[in-house]
């Protein structure tokens, strides 16, 4: 198995950074587009526990529209193959500035172009305190 194939790797950076514009601006149909619609789709987020496309797109249509603003501090991407990758990144929330998110995803590329299937989402203490 090939890891991070040149091309693979700048088709999910681009689908990370879409999802990434999507999530800071609210942008619920680009984020329901790029969950995998299954029912094995799972999201853990940072107060909810989310089993299937159909909780998570609840979810997000009733999430409020604030602070919702971060900044990335470490992206990593990697792809195995052609068709499965992974994308972790820390980020800061202005609203938070003690701690540091954590966020996980993994993709596959599905008939339908690359999609999220699994997420993870959590906030813990900026290790050293600032």
């Amino acid at each position: 198995m090939e890891i991070n194939i040149p091309e693979i790797r700048a088709e999910v950076t681009a689908m990370f950074h879409e999802y990434e514009t999507a999530l800071v601006s609210n942008d619920v149909e680009t984020l329901d587009r790029l969950f995998f619609n299954a029912p094995t789709t799972i999201r853990y987020g940072g107060g909810e526990n989310l089993y299937g496309y159909e909780e998570i797109a609840a979810f997000r249509s009733g999430r409020p529209n604030v602070d919702l603003a971060r900044a990335l501090e470490r992206v990593e991407i990697t792809t195995y193959g052609r068709d499965f990758a992974t994308a972790s990144t820390h980020y800061i929330k202005p609203s938070a500035p003690t701690k540091v998110g954590r966020q996980m995803q993994t993709w596959v590329r599905t008939p339908e172009g690359w999609k999220v299937v699994a997420a993870h989402v959590s906030m813990i203490e900026r290790p050293g305190g600032s």
